[in-house]
């Protein structure tokens, strides 16, 4: 197979690039790995515009890079371009590909660039953006767009590609800023791969977990409450609950001190932390008295106030926090996506305030309280060590320190790891965990951030054993992440079929007839006297409509109260996940359901 890209010193560069500077390196060949995969859907992405470009000649581009998802092209046109259009580009972009057009590079100045594209303001807001005086374009026949690349030497290796939507988008992720057209898309090395990933997505797309929150009740959004404020209806405020009640136990058992801080501080304290100076766009700011206060878009600060109430001794070390923190962050409307990005969410959020010769026990105990609640929910994970971001706070010195303590604890522990390079927090560096659900897809959930810088700024300590003062270390530690997003995570990682222990209703009870209501209101209580949540449907429909409606709420147990089960004091049970039914004596259904739910324990 031929090599369409080289590797050189961890950089990536098309072949004719490669040529004509004389590098030689690793081949890159056209296959599914992260860096080929980066490559063709780039290619792929400049296929689509030219095609775009063909049947609407007006049409103008800003940028198209690869995502996570695949790729996609922000755009405008004078035509009117809906979701049925999607297979005339496709069309178009098969018969540009039969083509063969070499997809070439050549480097002009920027001010050269200005002049060529100065007829064309999204170009011209693209190099906005690009700090170099020089810019490379790519050309392939009659289209040519400015670009870093690599690219595919030619677009005849383009094959095996699907457009999937049609949204808007501002440019530049900017509300303020014009509405722009975007298609996304997906490309592969080979055709199985494709139809594996379309297949998914079908999947994916019966699972999602707004369609499922919208018919099992459990939380909605309104456009008059605003974006991004999710509203949580009682069956998602009982599977909340379930999922916080579980948390705290395993938190108390490991330590951990339940506290709690304002939802606003004053601004000076985000200054001290370098939240204002490196996260205020992120953040929401109010005044009182003529006095600026931040919104808190983390919990850390206010963690750092409950430290500072009483002083320390190197015997105390290590101090655990945990709150199920409220924080809002400023979102563009256009990141928004149901419960996976909003504007106000809640935190499994903890801090630990420790000795340096305690980091890597504290981080193994992380480590396995993580590993706990994931194969718990059925999971695969992995993680990755973050390092320094662009934008950070503190020395090379402590960002050297702390990284490598993340590595030693991981390495000594024979625990994998993979590396983001710059994906640190601005404070520290962090474990970031990522799983896989069900159908193979990757979310990015809990991290652990080693922190020697918010301890520095605020000034933190404790009495060492000569009573000499030390600098605590501080670990930021969030396992689910959020609450919003873990339950839209599980929500679809197990198509709304929670299990027992978890389901924000255990019991559908419905009574054939109003004379069956009282037993049916007795077995509720008994429930909620043992720790689980039902719901009686006795509104004035059928039976079997009652039962559907139930089902549809995809409840794990449903029973049937007649006038056999209040006479023997009995229930006949419907199980939905083992789709059987039997009958039981109240002590036996009661106790059934007891050991369901207490079945798993953090």
């Amino acid at each position: 197979m031929d090599a369409i890209a080289i590797k050189h010193n961890d950089e990536i560069i098309d072949l004719q690039t490669a040529k004509e500077i004389g590098f030689e390196g690793e081949a890159i060949h056209l296959d599914n790995s992260p860096e080929a995969l980066d490559i063709l859907r780039h290619s792929t992405a400049h296929l689509m515009a030219q095609a775009i470009k063909s049947l609407y000649p007006d049409a103008k581009f800003f940028v198209g890079p690869t995502v996570k998802e695949g790729f996609y092209y922000d755009f405008k046109t004078s035509a009117e371009i809906g979701s049925g259009d999607l297979k005339k580009i496709e069309k178009a972009m098969i018969n540009i590909a039969k083509k063969k057009y070499e997809i070439e590079k050549y480097t002009i100045s920027m001010d050269e660039a200005k002049e060529k594209f100065k007829d064309d303001e999204l170009k011209l807001e693209v190099m906005k953006r690009i700090p170099d005086d020089k810019v490379s374009i790519y050309k392939q026949g009659d289209f040519e767009d400015l670009c870093r690349g690599p690219h595919l030497p030619n677009v005849k290796l383009i094959r095996h590609f699907k457009l999937l939507k049609i949204a808007g988008a501002y440019l530049g992720g900017d509300s303020k800023n014009e509405m722009l057209t975007r298609i996304y898309g997906i490309a592969f090395a080979d055709k199985e791969s494709l139809k594996a990933h379309m297949t998914m997505l079908a999947e994916a797309e019966k699972r999602d977990h707004r369609k499922l929150g919208n018919e099992m009740k459990l939380f909605t959004f309104r456009e008059e409450v605003g974006a991004g404020f999710p509203i949580w209806l009682p069956a998602g405020g009982r599977l909340r609950a379930r999922l916080e009640n579980l948390l705290f136990k395993a938190h108390r058992k490991r330590g951990y001190e339940p506290v709690r801080g304002p939802e606003m501080l004053r601004s000076d304290l985000w200054m001290t932390s370098g939240h204002y100076q490196n996260y205020g766009e992120n953040m929401y700011f109010t005044k009182i008295d003529d006095i600026e206060f931040g919104v808190k878009p983390m919990n850390c600060v206010g963690h750092i106030k409950v430290y500072e109430d009483e002083l320390h001794s190197y015997r105390d070390l290590p101090i655990k926090y945990f709150e199920y923190g409220v924080v809002h962050r400023h979102e563009f409307t256009g990141a928004l996506h149901g419960l996976f990005r909003v504007r106000e969410f809640t935190q499994d959020d903890a801090h630990i305030f420790c000795r340096a010769d305690q980091i890597e026990e504290q981080i193994i105990e992380v480590v396995d309280f993580v590993d706990k609640i994931m194969s718990t929910f059925e999971f695969d994970y992995k993680m990755m060590i973050s390092t320094r971001p662009d934008k950070a706070v503190g020395s090379d010195e402590v960002w050297e320190v702390s990284t490598q303590a993340l590595k030693n604890a991981m390495d000594k522990n024979n625990l994998p790891y993979e590396i983001d390079e710059g994906g640190g927090a601005f404070y520290g560096p962090k474990i970031d965990i990522k799983i896989t659900d069900a159908i193979g897809r990757e979310w990015q959930c809990g991290t652990v951030q080693l922190d020697f810088n918010l301890p520095e700024r605020f000034k933190l300590e404790y009495n060492g054993e000569d009573n000499d003062k030390i600098q605590p270390v501080m670990i930021h530690r969030a396992i689910l992440g959020s609450f919003e997003r873990f339950i839209g995570i599980l929500t679809e990682h197990y198509a709304g079929e929670f299990p027992m222990f978890i389901a924000p209703t255990q019991v559908a009870i419905i009574p054939i007839a109003d004379t069956h209501k009282e037993y049916a209101k007795e077995l509720s209580d008994k429930l909620i006297d043992i720790g689980a949540d039902s719901e009686i449907y006795a509104k004035n429909d059928s039976l079997n409509k009652r039962i559907r409606t139930a089902e549809k709420t995809r409840v794990p147990m449903l029973i049937i109260i007649g006038d056999e089960e209040v006479e023997g004091k009995t229930v006949a049970v419907r199980d939905r996940r083992t789709r059987e039914q039997y009958n039981l004596s109240e002590e036996e259904f009661l106790k059934l359901i007891q050991t369901k739910i207490n079945e798993v324990n953090f």
